[in-house]
């Protein structure tokens, strides 16, 4: 059954409204019609729901509730973010694609010291609309209950002011040698619920001052084994090793 997300303003009492590009490709690639049943996820909440098409007229779709799914696909006792610092050429893509195919909840772009790419504000703006619809295309393909929001640049200093929101910061470092992934993965599974950011760096990896920044609120520097990985690859790796030991 295919899936669409729309926002919680359209779900309005037992019916929901889609609108804008969904409807096209409802009509004119799947050619449903009325009394066909579609998946509805609430892009934000997360909660998800069997529909019936009721009707067909506008450029809208109206939809009756048939049943609220209770089979959530999202984690109850886990939500991860990457900090990501911004890698050349089409590899942000690549990572923002599969870590939402993984689980992750929402993906920030980090300007670091060694990122290469410089972005404008009207650049980034329209970087940013691609990397949404990205998100949202892997979403669809691997039935997520949400869409992982793509979140405006940011940068380390930033990344700091806002350590509250996480119960721990993991930062993937090559340069580390005593501290393991699995280490600390371990001492964190008798928490009920944990909030988790991992960062990467850029092709250039994580400057040392900026190691030292992240240290001093608390970040976990962390090694994620003796090979040396690739920006677009450490992240995956990262969010699997986490999924595995809380959810598996």
């Amino acid at each position: 059954m295919y899936k669409f997300f729309v926002e919680t303003n359209q779900i309005q009492e037992n019916n929901i409204y889609i609108s804008n590009n969904d409807v096209k490709h409802i009509v004119n690639v799947l050619r449903m019609k009325k009394g066909e049943r579609i998946s509805i996820g609430d892009k934000i909440t997360g909660e998800s729901y069997i529909v019936e098409i009721e009707n067909i007229f506008n450029g809208k779709v109206v939809c009756k509730i048939i049943q609220k799914i209770k089979n959530k696909i999202e984690s109850d006792l886990l939500n991860v973010d990457i900090y990501q610092g911004i890698p050349k050429m089409d590899k942000m893509e690549y990572i923002i694609q599969k870590t939402t195919e993984i689980g992750i909840r929402n993906i920030y772009p980090v300007k670091m010291e060694r990122c290469i790419v410089k972005l404008d504000e009207r650049t980034l703006k329209k970087k940013i609309d691609r990397w949404q619809r990205i998100a949202e295309v892997a979403a669809k393909q691997s039935k997520r209950d949400l869409i992982p929001q793509i979140k405006s640049l940011t940068t380390i200093k930033e990344i700091c002011k806002n350590v509250a929101n996480y119960d721990i910061i993991l930062v993937g470092y090559e340069k580390e040698n005593k501290t393991t992934l699995k280490e600390v993965l371990k001492k964190l599974r008798n928490i009920n619920k944990s909030n988790i950011a991992i960062i990467i760096g850029p092709e250039g990896g994580i400057e040392s001052k900026e190691i030292t920044s992240l240290e001093q609120i608390g970040a976990k520097c962390v090694s994620l084994g003796k090979r040396i990985l690739r920006t677009e690859t450490a992240g995956l790796v990262m969010l699997s090793n986490i999924l595995y030991e809380f959810e598996l």
